[in-house]
């Protein structure tokens, strides 16, 4: 969402687009008439054989707010207004025909930046490049993330965003202009001369086209952006460290485990994290944690880092350990019971230590053996 802030007329959009919604969705009585309008419009498209039925489709739905941090909800927000743009329309005048005070006119200023040709424009716009990005914005939202699938959605994303720069631009201009002529939305001539703000103060001449405003200024310049977003936040260098890391991930490992791959990671990105010794001994370390680790039978059945690392934690801890530290406690409790508190006291200052409560009504056992047991 961050990259589209610096191209004029995608701000513009979002900023309209949040406002027609909160318009509409202002009361529940709108938000029936705007259900209504959808009832109307689905009977009359299935009335003309312009539309499907069956179970699950053409569902009655209502307007999505865009979120401030997550881009797939902006994605929602624009599909949930292109579904429903004839019935928000409808609504919209509606409350300028019935509506009175200040709610009149931002109905009416909320129709009239809805059905502009530049806000049907960007609006399919962002949908089509919402949808190719998607899949990464929601792959990285995910707490348990595939290193090596984040990498690929990364590579695919960009070339999908280059081709949609290199060969969408005739289709995306035919879609938006028959959207337009169905609802009868103005289309400009794209071949007369652009002015912008500027220069049409100052009378200045215009070396452009309105098509070229719309192909250069604003469809180049919205993919450019995302490129350029993707570009800084995955730079080759963190690109290469993301590739050599992802050998760590069992799905990718088990096959073939390239050590190689993990001591370049070291060499490359945390060559002050190791010494020069740590360094000469990572070869045959590695090689270990092939045997003991990479060719485990439970080794298998990980499907991530996530899982590797609970698996490793797992294993370290031994469960005879942890019942014969509870017997430990239990005995002393009932040593505590046979001798008093004080003489219990007195054995465990000689191995542990005691810190007396912030009520100062007993004590706090820190004892190696068990630590952080209440006493008292």
């Amino acid at each position: 969402m961050a990259a589209s802030q610096g191209v004029i007329a995608l701000r513009k959009f979002f900023t309209h687009l949040t406002f027609v919604v909160n318009v509409v969705s202002a009361s529940s009585k709108r938000t029936d008439q705007l259900r209504d309008a959808q009832v109307e419009q689905i009977a009359y498209l299935i009335s003309i054989d312009e539309l499907e039925t069956g179970r699950g489709l053409n569902q009655i739905g209502t307007l999505q707010r865009a979120g401030d941090t997550r881009w797939s909800s902006h994605l929602k927000s624009v599909s949930s207004l292109i579904k429903m743009y004839s019935p928000t329309c409808e609504v919209l005048l509606k409350i300028v025909e019935e509506g009175t005070g200040s709610i009149k006119g931002d109905a009416d200023s909320a129709y009239e930046a809805m059905t502009t040709f530049e806000f049907v424009f960007v609006l399919h716009l962002e949908k089509e490049i919402m949808e190719i990005t998607d899949l990464l914005c929601q792959a990285l939202q995910r707490q348990n993330q595939d290193i090596f699938n984040a990498l690929r959605l990364v590579a695919s994303t960009k070339v999908l965003l280059q081709k949609m720069k290199d060969e969408g631009w005739d289709d995306l201009l035919c879609l938006v202009k028959s959207f337009c002529q169905v609802r009868n939305i103005d289309i400009p001539d794209l071949s007369s001369s652009y002015y912008n703000r500027g220069a049409r103060a100052r009378n200045e001449h215009s070396d452009h086209t309105l098509e070229h405003h719309y192909r250069v200024d604003i469809f180049y310049e919205a993919i450019n952006c995302q490129l350029m977003e993707l570009d800084h936040r995955f730079s080759d260098s963190s690109m290469e460290m993301l590739r050599l890391a992802s050998i760590l991930d069992p799905k990718n490992a088990y096959e073939t485990f390239r050590s190689l791959d993990v001591r370049q990671l070291v060499e490359q990105f945390y060559p002050e994290d190791f010494s020069d010794h740590e360094k000469t001994i990572l070869k045959m370390q590695l090689q270990h944690y092939v045997v003991d680790v990479v060719q485990h039978e439970d080794y298998k059945q990980l499907t991530s880092i996530a899982d590797l690392c609970q698996w490793e934690i797992a294993e370290k801890i031994s469960m005879e350990e942890i019942v014969e530290d509870f017997k430990k406690v239990r005995d002393k409790r009932k040593v505590w019971e046979g001798i008093g508190f004080s003489a219990f006291v007195e054995e465990e200052c000689t191995g542990g230590g005691l810190v007396r409560d912030n009520n100062g009504k007993g004590f706090s056992l820190l004892s190696a053996d068990f630590p952080f047991t209440r006493l008292g």
